[in-house]
């Protein structure tokens, strides 16, 4: 994988940085994961949730993230499993496999169309 670099892009447009897209919520835990130091422990210990709960919020702000990099919309499932995962409805495993299964029938829809 290599670096995106946000400071020096070609078309020198000014556009808003990508972390001043983020939520206030989300920058907040922007913020608390780097004074400690990015440790996911800590991070659960101070939220007073599990490691996996904390994982997918750190992986949802991420995605966040890569969605402003890139300039693609939001992915509707993946938002809301995230969501479920953080309020402890549904296990992070269960997640992966419910967008797994989603993205695999989404690829077979786009397949299906591409050969008509």
């Amino acid at each position: 994988m290599h670096a995106t670099l946000i400071t020096s892009r070609p078309d020198r447009r000014p556009r808003q940085h990508p972390l001043m897209m983020l939520s206030e919520e989300d920058l907040d835990f922007v913020v608390q994961f780097m004074l400690v130091s990015g440790s996911l422990k800590d991070m659960a210990q101070m939220y007073g949730v599990s490691y996996p709960t904390i994982r997918a919020t750190l992986d949802r702000v991420i995605a966040h993230l890569r969605q402003s990099l890139s300039g693609s919309p939001p992915d509707a499932m993946t938002e809301l499993l995230a969501s479920l995962v953080e309020r402890g409805e549904i296990e992070p495993g269960t997640a992966k496999s419910i967008r797994a299964a989603y993205r695999g029938m989404i690829e077979k829809l786009k397949q299906t169309e591409d050969s008509q």
